[in-house]
């Protein structure tokens, strides 16, 4: 006689009765403005904040992942200057909050409102700029201020990733006659990719809601700032931030099936699960059929495994 679970459906039934009372208080709520989230949610304003938001994400993960691999280069050297530049490094940017280093990054031109490169204590100049101001982009500084600081995180996934790949493929590489620089390019990284690319997925996606931050720069053209700039006229922040968390969601859910796709093409060959196209090839070469061929293959496993014949 099959199980009964009547508490299972008892409190699945509660739960159902729960969400349908919550969203129907939010759809008949008149407060949540849902006439103004409406007519803003394909606002041209908003796509241009979509354009701005995507770019600050992709930009400086790009720029963080290319520090992130220095530094984690750096930390894995024998040179103690090297190695003690990259902790320093890593200490100050993951031990302050972001939302104050962008702040910092904002008044960059004020603390340094004169610049020069040239040959120290000579009158010698490559480049001077007499008034920093003139390179003043709010754009470029929310880029470089998230970027600076995710690369902290990125140095210890990439760093986590090498240090997964055993030192035997390293050793291998070395016999073959490649260089360190070769042997972490073509040997080491590319097997560490499959430690590597989750969590980096993770801090993209990561990266994205923290673009709201750079407000503190200030840089008001990505999601949050043009809700709260159009919110300050037409006092409704509230339907303006649902219209900004729809657009973080879209994004979101775009880039965790890009995540999803790119972790299965790098976890090839991790498994010694065979697909069910590799049990075919291999059924169609011995005669054999798939479920006959899936059996076979189970058993010597279990066989190597220690499990039961």
């Amino acid at each position: 006689m099959p199980l009964r679970h009547p508490w299972r459906w008892i409190s699945a039934t509660i739960v159902l009765v729960l969400v349908f009372l919550f969203l129907w208080g939010v759809a008949t709520n008149p407060r949540f403005g849902w006439d103004t989230y409406g007519r803003y949610l394909f606002d041209t304003r908003f796509g241009l904040a979509v354009y701005y938001t995507i770019a600050l994400t992709l930009l400086s993960m790009l720029l963080s992942v290319v520090i992130g691999v220095t530094l984690s280069v750096m930390r894995m050297s024998d040179n103690p200057v090297l190695k003690t530049v990259a902790w320093v490094y890593l200490w100050i940017f993951r031990g302050t909050p972001v939302y104050v280093q962008l702040l910092f990054w904002g008044l960059i031109f004020t603390l340094y409102r004169q610049v020069q490169f040239g040959i120290p204590f000579t009158d010698i100049d490559f480049i001077r700029f007499d008034d920093t101001m003139v390179l003043y982009s709010a754009f470029w500084l929310a880029v470089v201020g998230l970027a600076l600081n995710e690369a902290a995180y990125m140095s210890e996934i990439v760093r986590a990733g090498i240090s997964s790949v055993p030192e035997g493929q390293s050793e291998a590489s070395t016999a073959l006659g490649m260089s360190r620089g070769q042997t972490l390019r073509r040997t080491v990284l590319p097997q560490a990719m499959r430690v590597i690319i989750p969590p980096t997925g993770n801090e993209l996606i990561s990266m994205l809601k923290t673009t709201s931050l750079v407000v503190a720069i200030p840089f008001s053209g990505e999601l949050y700032g043009q809700a709260r700039d159009i919110s300050g006229v037409n006092f409704q922040p509230i339907p303006l931030l649902l219209v900004a968390a729809t657009w973080y969601l879209v994004i979101t859910s775009v880039l965790m099936v890009g995540q999803h796709f790119l972790e299965k093409k790098f976890s090839r060959g991790a498994s010694r699960q065979l697909t069910a196209r590799q049990l075919r090839t291999l059924a169609e070469a011995d005669g054999l059929t798939p479920s006959a061929l899936s059996a076979a293959t189970g058993n010597q496993d279990d066989r190597a495994g220690g499990g039961p014949s």
